[in-house]
């Protein structure tokens, strides 16, 4: 056995917690996964079922964690895993799972397979067994402060830009401001109208914000890639940065994994409570709307439906808001067949959309989207994740669908009641 596969086992083995180890003991081989995962529905490939993609890990947990496994590894009745079984895996772990948790919302026996691709990727790129696009993201990431390089200087010429579209300041390192607003890389550099509307509307509502100009991006690519250490290293920068600013509520961003990756999981990737209060975009609208702060006129007579971001919605539970929100503004609303937590996924989250390799099957399975889309007759989606935008429109680009994509924070902006705007505090 190569030092490299060796290596890998080890790190395979360290991934294996109580609850993965539950999990493979529990999973009863029934395929509900596979029917819930649009890799395998749109291809028909049974090694895109969900739960076969762990097949070199179960194998280390067997070999290493059960009587039966141990015995037949010494017997020599239990192949070791190979290099070459890992380097074809990569492929499955990290071209074809989009970490959506569809699967394991789905399975009969209340298995996380999404914790547990999580888990061997952690392994994977432990050992070196990653694709090239994520490596680089993640470097990027670490070394320059963005997934896709986008630097302070990028943010602060949009900055300069929205400040001349709205003639409002928006405020950069304010301290002592209420809301600390991350953006994903894709938002500053080519979805960048969210800036001038987050800057129009807290205007609007009258809140205290703030941009932070060493946390400024919320994108987390130590956990697409399944680094836990560099996760928590990104986590700590923004930390740092609403701890400098203390600010009491930081605002991830229309972006999935960033919410995840710092509402439900940053404090136990840095092992101590955040010191401060984290929500969605779509979270501080809703609550803006509830208090009477956002106040709209006219509606939008667009057929308009509501893509929901799966690290959003399904895995992150915010479901009700962004309907809520659309309501004040769709005068032609329709839902797709599976919506909510039942949603079907871009394609091309969890890292997918950084790895070039994917695209071929990353548009095969976005003819699941393709057949919701066609079966509701909308002109234009509605989505609140960037990267999900990116996706679609990608997708419906490769199909020759003609439809258009948009984000839900600057829509709303775009119908903002200024007649009786209460004073000022965002500055």
């Amino acid at each position: 056995m190569s030092e490299k596969v060796n290596k890998a086992v080890r790190a395979l083995r360290e991934q294996i917690d109580a609850p993965t180890m539950s999990f493979f003991t529990s999973c009863v081989h029934c395929g509900m996964c596979a029917d819930a995962c649009l890799f395998y529905t749109e291809t028909g490939d049974p090694k895109y079922t969900p739960i076969y993609k762990l097949k070199p890990m179960r194998r280390v947990w067997q070999q290493e964690y059960t009587f039966m496994g141990r015995l037949l590894k010494a017997l020599g009745l239990s192949k070791p895993v190979t290099e070459e079984e890992l380097a074809n895996w990569e492929e499955l772990v990290y071209d074809s799972c989009t970490l959506c948790g569809r699967c394991s919302m789905v399975c009969p026996v209340g298995n996380d397979i999404t914790y547990m691709i999580r888990k061997f990727r952690e392994g994977m790129v432990a050992a070196g067994f990653a694709p090239k696009g994520l490596k680089g993201a993640m470097q990027r990431a670490i070394e320059l402060g963005s997934p896709m390089g986008v630097t302070l200087q990028t943010l602060k010429a949009q900055i300069k830009h929205a400040e001349k579209e709205t003639g409002l300041t928006i405020p950069l390192d304010k301290e002592g401001a209420e809301y600390l607003m991350l953006l994903s890389s894709a938002e500053i550099a080519e979805f960048n109208e969210i800036i001038p509307a987050v800057a129009r509307i807290f205007d609007h509502a009258g809140v205290s914000w703030t941009f932070c100009s060493t946390a400024f991006e919320g994108t987390n690519s130590g956990i697409q890639i399944g680094a836990s250490d560099l996760a928590a290293e990104l986590i700590e920068r923004i930390v740092d940065g609403a701890t400098r600013l203390k600010v009491k509520t930081v605002i991830t961003p229309e972006c999935g994994h960033a919410y995840v990756a710092l509402r439900w999981e940053g404090a136990n990737l840095i092992g101590r409570p955040l010191p401060f209060k984290v929500m969605h975009i779509l979270e501080v609208l809703e609550e803006l709307r509830l208090q009477g702060k956002l106040r709209t006129t006219g509606m939008d007579e667009r057929r308009m439906t509501f893509h929901d971001p799966c690290q959003l919605l399904r895995r992150g539970g915010v479901i009700d808001p962004p309907r809520n929100l659309l309501k004040q503004i769709a005068g032609d609303y329709v839902e797709m067949t599976e919506h909510g937590v039942q949603n079907w996924c871009c394609g091309g989250g969890g890292g997918v959309s950084a790895n070039e390799r994917a695209d071929d099957l990353r548009h095969k399975a976005f003819n699941r989207k393709k057949k919701q889309l066609d079966e509701i007759g909308a002109t234009t989606i509605v989505t609140a994740c960037s990267n999900c935008r990116s996706m679609i429109e990608d997708g419906l680009d490769h199909y020759n669908m003609n439809l258009e994509v948009i984000g839900l924070t600057e829509t709303l902006a775009n119908y903002l009641d200024t007649s009786s705007n209460p004073p000022a505090t965002g500055e």
